[in-house]
């Protein structure tokens, strides 16, 4: 029996993979949209079963080729730009698409763990799973929304439906994403180059730097999809997050302190111009989360007992994985 994981060569899905075959699990069905020839790097080192196109994938499973081979889809595909302006392109991939994956999972009383995003709380400041707390400010956090709101709508479940809404993560294998890769990757790479590292100023109350974000380890995320994995009698939609939320300065400060081997502050680190604080771009104006935090309740209550690193423990370990060290 396979686990179908899409999004398997990009960010969390390649890591989710990696993860499978440390508990044993190699007979992986790993799909996505390799339009991207560099994310194969982030699959070099997996053993799977077999690799499809996402639209193969659809498919197969629509004209009943798959039918009782598979034990569970682990759905990480996603369009994740949240620039993105193309509204009908990004409803088809992410709501569509999964909508479509969802209802064979139902049909064939197969478990659907999937990728849902914090993004759907938009500019809000209370982050529990409910309805009220749900503003998305772009049409990636819709698309995600929307699903969301679909889920919700189903009555009776044959088989094990659990959203998972990350929050904001960081980690290996985030390199092909580009400008939508984290602030950790971005702040390791310009500190390399330039020698500092450029924040926003302040906004919304919060001081240079000083918006705050919950940043969370990939891998930490990817253990949440293994205990839902594990208990495919907890169905909903869950934060996946620390809990804690932290500014961008501690973020940068802990990829600098890193790299030259200090613990400074980031006052510390600003005022010797190794942290820079710059002008929002007018395109985020409006559309910027200035503060998230996890709400893990209902995660805590459903019995998910996985625990989460802060900032200067998951960063800095990261950097030190980007050092090579």
């Amino acid at each position: 029996m396979l686990h179908v994981v899409t999004g398997a060569a990009g960010f969390i899905g390649s890591r989710l993979v990696a993860a499978l075959n440390q508990a044993g699990i190699t007979e992986i069905l790993a799909v996505d949209d390799l339009q991207d020839g560099a994310k194969v790097r982030n699959l070099a080192g997996a053993e799977i079963a077999d690799y499809l196109d996402k639209r193969e994938f659809l498919a197969q499973l629509e004209s009943g080729r798959l039918d009782g081979s598979i034990e569970a889809v682990l759905h990480q595909g996603a369009c994740s730009d949240t620039m993105e302006a193309d509204g009908r392109f990004m409803m088809e991939n992410n709501y569509g698409y999964s909508k479509a994956l969802l209802d064979w999972c139902q049909e064939e009383q197969v478990p659907f763990i999937y990728a849902s995003s914090a993004s759907v709380y938009g500019a809000g400041r209370e982050f529990a799973e409910q309805r009220g707390n749900e503003r998305p400010l772009n049409a990636y956090a819709y698309s995600k929304f929307l699903f969301d709101q679909y889920v919700r709508r189903i009555g009776e479940r044959s088989a094990q439906v659990a959203g998972l809404r990350y929050f904001n993560v960081y980690g290996p294998n985030e390199q092909h994403k580009g400008r939508m890769a984290s602030v950790a990757f971005h702040a390791f790479h310009q500190y390399r180059a330039e020698e500092k590292v450029k924040l926003f100023v302040g906004s919304e109350g919060f001081p240079d730097g000083g918006q705050q974000r919950d940043f969370v380890h990939v891998d930490d995320a990817v253990a949440v999809n293994l205990w839902l994995l594990e208990n495919p009698g907890v169905s909903g939609i869950f934060n996946c997050g620390t809990g804690r939320a932290q500014a961008f300065n501690d973020v940068a400060a802990a990829v600098i302190n890193t790299i030259e081997g200090s613990d400074a502050s980031a006052d510390e680190l600003a005022e010797r111009g190794l942290i820079e604080y710059i002008p929002f771009p007018p395109q985020l104006v409006g559309k910027y989360q200035s503060y998230t935090q996890a709400d893990l309740t209902a995660l805590r209550e459903a019995g998910c007992t996985v625990e989460f690193r802060s900032v200067e423990e998951g960063v800095s370990s990261y950097a030190r994985e980007l050092m090579g060290t």
